[in-house]
């Protein structure tokens, strides 16, 4: 049988041979396709069909015949809930103004409590309907169900996809909606986030995981998925660390695409010494400069969306590293040069 899964082409022969459905079969390493082993078939229920070679003993020799008997048929699953993304029909124009904001907050749906990084998003939000008439849409991390990067791109890059491996198994995880509203629909997007030991919070983290997808168009096809759109934050902790936190957050937008407004986020925290925790939600509530820097934010992200709207983007240039690059480009991997 051949060894190039039909998927995307990862090496069938590093992959576990088991004993299920009608026969033998060997999992993908890579992305969990199966094939018996013996006739190359997909489960029962699926047309694919790996391609066989004939095969032949003589003496000591296993002849393989260099053409297949059998050739292989990949039948296409799209699915429609992915045509948008897998088309990048993107949603915006010229004259659109589309603001996303993603709180990255995590709270037990069973238990609410009020959210400083969520609260100062809304109000930026709010403030983009009054005064812009941009189309706004809160996305909350917490209300999505879905899964952890697994680690493809550490195997292979042509393993990590778009959409990501994750979302084309299962076009309901919850990473469809951010990719959708993200990629496709935002002109600006704005991300709030708590600080959690000195740290974004750690749903924050689950998603730039999800986006490797995203950055890796880039440096695996010279195709840049993040076009004219803006980035910014909201980074609130009862103590300090804000500025590491913003650091952490441009690097990684910046990575995708995203161009980032003079005094690109807004930061709320009361010190080291602030320990008294039940004080912080009462003093932000009252606080006049979350009011005015919530607002502000959103100027700056609108002021510069205006500047790079019409920015031809076949004139910037993605300055990473690409396969050929690396020093051990030219070195072959019997086991996945296939």
């Amino acid at each position: 049988m051949a060894n190039a899964c039909l998927h995307k082409a990862g090496p069938l022969g590093l992959g576990v041979v088991s004993s299920k459905y009608d026969g033998l079969y060997v999992t993908c390493p890579w992305h969990g396709w199966e094939y018996n082993i013996e006739t190359g078939s997909a489960p029962p229920g699926f047309p694919d069909q790996q391609a066989l070679y004939e095969v032949k003993l003589e003496g000591e020799n296993i002849l393989i015949s260099e053409k297949p008997i059998v050739k292989a048929h990949r039948e296409h699953f799209n699915d429609p809930l992915l045509e948008d993304l897998i088309k990048l029909k993107y949603q915006t124009s010229e004259k659109s103004l589309n603001i996303l904001g993603l709180s990255t907050t995590s709270m037990s749906p069973q238990l609410p409590r009020f959210s400083t990084s969520e609260d100062a998003l809304q109000k930026s939000l709010t403030y983009a309907e009054e005064k812009y008439g941009a189309a706004t849409k809160m996305v909350k991390l917490r209300d999505l169900e879905f899964r952890s990067c697994e680690g493809y791109y550490s195997q292979h890059s042509h393993a990590c996809t778009w959409p990501c491996s994750i979302t084309e198994m299962d076009p309901k995880d919850g990473m469809t909606e951010v990719y959708e509203s993200m990629i496709l629909w935002a002109d600006i997007i704005i991300v709030s986030t708590p600080i959690r030991w000195g740290n974004a919070s750690a749903l924050y983290y689950k998603m730039p995981q999800r986006l490797n997808c995203v950055q890796n168009q880039i440096t695996i096809n010279n195709k840049i998925l993040v076009k004219n759109k803006i980035a910014s934050f909201i980074i609130t902790g009862g103590q300090d660390n804000i500025q590491q936190v913003a650091g952490q957050m441009m690097c990684f937008f910046t990575d995708l695409g995203f161009t980032f407004p003079p005094f690109s986020f807004l930061g709320w925290s009361r010190g080291w010494t602030a320990e008294d925790m039940d004080k912080n939600v009462m003093q932000f509530k009252k606080s006049e400069y979350i009011l005015r820097t919530s607002k502000e934010l959103v100027d700056n992200c609108v002021e510069i969306l205006t500047q790079i709207k019409n920015i031809n983007m076949s004139n910037i240039h993605a300055p990473k590293p690409t396969r050929d690059d690396s020093l051990s480009a030219a070195i072959e991997n019997s086991d996945m040069n296939i």
